[in-house]
């Protein structure tokens, strides 16, 4: 069976069969001594960081039960997930994948689960709502767009039109549905750029957020914190990867290969976090798209330390 897939194939079924955690900070988990959970200022989870699945997305193809608890001793409390399809998350039913991350003491915060960009019938939403709610999700996010679907500005606003109207069946169950970006958002088509041009003007910020990926905002020459400036509030979720190297702005993820765990790239994900507030910013998500060497495991355990020894303190 093939594993190895690409973000755009991996998505592009995501999307398909579909029709990090809170950041609370060492001194105030000293002040407060233990969460309602037990969990002591020792324990990685005691930080709340979550981790998106894509980034195992090969053992989970292997090994769902094997591969959670693996994350769970890691040290990540909150999960971001990366299969829906058929009603179903990585195979299993909503309630019986919750109960399965419950029992080893991590929660569900989002699910990266796209819509057609030619629409959706409110019955189709209605029962992505109503699963997303059952496997206990806070967000289910758009995570990608194909290629022939981001040729016009007209294009833009008619998929952000459907998702304002996602968004408002999502709400009415408890969901909130956002965006995840890349960096070909940043691109300039027909003189505008469709994230600054359509999805933040055009996006009902009552309905929707965005989920800003730092990684790609980055590479598209983006810097986070004067967006956070612009846009106060509008960014409830962040994911946490790091990059390698330092070029000119590009507007493709085809070739792009340098990810690295948090802390071990080029990032200042300090000066970022410190402007957590002004963003909204909610969780945090810990994802590599690739981890390069074939062990995912090790990255997400050096993204975890680094995070909750050297950048979280």
């Amino acid at each position: 069976m093939k594993t190895k897939q690409s973000r755009r194939d991996f998505l592009r079924l995501s999307a398909t069969g579909a029709l990090g955690a809170f950041v609370i900070s060492k001194s105030d988990w000293k002040s407060l001594g233990k969460s309602a959970a037990g969990l002591t200022v020792g324990d990685p989870k005691s930080f709340g960081i979550g981790l998106q699945l894509y980034t195992i997305r090969d053992a989970m193809g292997k090994d769902v039960p094997g591969s959670l608890k693996k994350v769970s001793d890691i040290g990540f409390k909150h999960l971001e997930l990366a299969s829906y399809e058929n009603g179903k998350f990585y195979g299993y039913a909503p309630e019986e994948f919750k109960k399965m991350v419950n029992d080893l003491g991590m929660d569900i915060i989002s699910s990266h689960a796209g819509v057609n960009p030619k629409g959706v019938t409110d019955d189709e939403v209605k029962k992505m709502a109503d699963d997303h709610a059952k496997v206990g999700a806070k967000y289910c996010m758009q995570p990608w767009i194909e290629e022939a679907d981001r040729k016009s500005i007209a294009g833009y606003q008619k998929m952000v039109a459907e998702w304002n109207k996602v968004g408002k069946i999502m709400k009415e169950n408890g969901v909130q549905f956002g965006y995840h970006n890349h960096d070909f958002e940043f691109d300039t088509v027909e003189g505008k750029i469709p994230y600054f041009d359509v999805f933040l003007p055009e996006m009902d910020k009552d309905l929707t957020t965005m989920e800003l990926d730092l990684f790609w905002a980055t590479k598209a020459g983006i810097d986070p914190v004067g967006l956070f400036n612009k846009y106060p509030g509008r960014f409830q979720l962040f994911h946490m990867k790091d990059m390698l190297t330092k070029q000119a702005p590009i507007y493709t993820t085809n070739g792009v290969d340098d990810f690295a765990p948090v802390g071990t790239g080029l990032i200042d994900f300090k000066r970022i976090l410190a402007a957590k507030k002004i963003a909204g910013m909610k969780y945090m998500i810990v994802e590599q798209d690739n981890a390069g060497d074939d062990k995912p495991f090790e990255a997400i355990k050096t993204s975890i330390t680094n995070l909750t020894t050297k950048i979280l303190v």
